[in-house]
């Protein structure tokens, strides 16, 4: 079906969002072929998630599993609801007001961020480690109202409230005696909340990516995209089970890990394991600790546990998804060897929420990230926009159920064109079995670790520092991460480069913005090259001998 708008009535009493929404030209073209994907104009995604579980009678069954926390489906029903009754009875939240969302994967978390949806608000999940900057820049942007918050991640949250007038209303959980903050005030609400009627194209997720100039997109998915996403990938290629326990490492604010820890496992009556922690080191204990069989983490992950395994053997594992970067064959060749497991690799993106070309077991090969997940399609083009034949480089398009909806943000025009979404890789497909296969990014985002970084932010970051004149940040090849950020810096006068000074900058760049996002690699210049213009040439620096280094 062609590109579309909301038709239904919107429950959103706040309608920033609704108001925001591309507009119907803008959208891409929504594709629901079969797979159950004819969902009801009515819907709200925590009801037909956790709520029809329950309703099914896995009441008792476990649900969300933590360190010391294991909740059934009944007893996360309940937390949820009486959470959603403090939000809209004690905190004043209406239908479309944005709640951000700051804490590591836990069930709580995990609670917050359905009750958020099931009392019609719009979750805005946010990573553990962005600063205040990072975090006022979001606030502004998506004009955040409320906000439920680790305690122990309220610092920088409180130095963001004060540059946002729009957030006046947050709650700390993780202080059950402090009698003003979540749970105390849960405490006092029934463990029923009647989900609010949401429309399936009312807005329920806000999640954010950072582009290739740094500044954040706010990307906009409706209820009817998340049980879309649950009736794609999940069934046709995960086929994970109702015994099934899910465990992994992609923090619930990126749509990665919302879907693979949260959502996904949802729907199928499922028990996942959230946990804080969750390093190589950390992850492979716990996954035989919580009999965990489904693992979900990123390559990088899976090469430093493959090491690992002999000290601590997972004999419940039988699935791994990765997803995150690009799959190297020997990484996958690694972990087979190590467990007997083939990694399931998928591709998605944030705009898109979760996988859309990916391979089963049965179907993998080294190198290949696989073929469109049912109900989604895929396409090579050109730069002239026409499908290129197999074996030729072009940009991966893909449209299907979900699609970009940017928040407020012209770059809509660049991601969607023609009715496809242009996710910023470039691929190919392989001539003999039409398989797709990974190239490398189209623009300038670096992915390390599993992490998107945007080279413009962290430049921004350096330029802060009273030693820094110039810079210009990178991607470099790893054989660990896939890639690192690497800094190319000119000095002001009186600053000599050296190790020093790299480790200086290092740790000013943590100060500033998350540190993940930090240049582990820094090289000291005298110029960088540049346009005649004077704009910077990335792909100069990229072109480096030393680039790896």
């Amino acid at each position: 079906m062609a590109a579309e708008a909301p038709t239904q009535a919107s429950a959103h009493v706040d309608r920033f969002a609704l108001e925001r929404l591309p507009p119907a030209a803008a959208l891409p073209e929504f594709v629901f072929d079969g797979l159950g994907l004819q969902l009801p104009p009515r819907l709200n995604a925590t009801a037909a998630l956790l709520d029809a579980a329950v309703v099914r009678g896995l009441g008792e069954q476990p649900c969300l599993l933590g360190e010391g926390v294991a909740w059934s489906y009944a007893q996360t029903q309940a937390q949820v609801d009486r959470i959603a009754g403090v939000l809209v009875r004690q905190l004043g939240l209406v239908a479309g007001n944005r709640v951000l969302l700051r804490g590591a994967n836990t069930p709580m978390l995990a609670a917050c961020m359905l009750a958020v949806m099931k009392a019609g608000g719009i979750a805005v999940g946010t990573m553990p480690m962005l600063r205040a900057r990072e975090l006022a820049t979001i606030i502004d942007k998506a004009q955040i109202s409320h906000a439920l918050c680790d305690a122990r991640l309220a610092d920088e949250l409180a130095a963001a409230r004060q540059l946002c007038p729009s957030l006046h209303t947050v709650r700390h959980y993780g202080t059950p005696a402090a009698p003003g903050e979540l749970e105390a005030a849960a405490a006092r609400e029934p463990d029923h909340f009647e989900p609010v009627d949401t429309a399936a194209t009312d807005v329920a997720l806000l999640a954010f990516t950072s582009g290739t100039t740094g500044v954040p997109k706010g990307t906009m998915h409706f209820h009817r995209d998340l049980l879309a996403a649950c009736a794609c990938w999940p069934p046709h290629v995960l086929r994970a089970q109702a015994s099934d326990r899910f465990i992994g490492s992609p923090p619930l604010a990126f749509t990665f890990g919302l879907g693979g820890l949260l959502l996904f496992p949802l729907a199928v009556g499922a028990s996942t394991v959230l946990l804080e922690k969750a390093s190589p080191e950390a992850l492979l204990p716990a996954v035989a600790r919580f009999g965990a069989t489904v693992c979900v983490t990123a390559p990088t992950s899976y090469r430093a546990m493959a090491a690992l395994v002999a000290q601590h053997p997972v004999p419940t594992l039988r699935k791994c998804v990765s997803a995150g970067e690009a799959l190297p064959a020997a990484t996958r060749t690694l972990w087979r060897q190590a467990t007997g497991v083939e990694i399931i690799d998928g591709i998605g993106s944030t705009e898109m929420f979760h996988i859309f070309i990916s391979a089963r077991e049965d179907q993998a090969r080294g190198g290949a990230t696989g073929l469109p997940v049912p109900g989604y399609r895929a396409a090579i083009l050109g730069d002239d926009g026409r499908e290129l034949p197999p074996g030729q480089v072009g940009r991966l398009a893909v449209k299907g159920p979900t699609g970009c909806k940017y928040l407020d943000d012209p770059r809509q025009a660049q991601y969607v064109q023609d009715g496809w979404n242009l996710t910023g890789d470039a691929y190919l497909v392989d001539p003999v079995d039409g398989q797709f296969v990974y190239q490398a990014r189209t623009d300038d985002m670096i992915v390390s670790g599993g992490y998107n970084i945007a080279g413009p932010e962290v430049e921004a970051a350096l330029l802060l520092h009273p030693a820094v004149a110039e810079c210009g940040v990178v991607g470099a090849p790893d054989e660990a991460r896939g890639m690192v950020v690497k800094a190319f810096v000119v000095l002001k006068p009186g600053h000599e480069g050296s190790a020093e000074m790299a480790a200086a900058l290092q740790d000013f760049v943590k100060q500033t913005i998350a540190p993940y996002k930090y240049p582990r690699a820094v090289v000291f210049r005298s110029s960088l090259p540049r346009t005649e213009t004077g704009k910077l040439q990335r792909f100069r620096l990229k072109q480096e001998p030393e680039a790896g280094s």
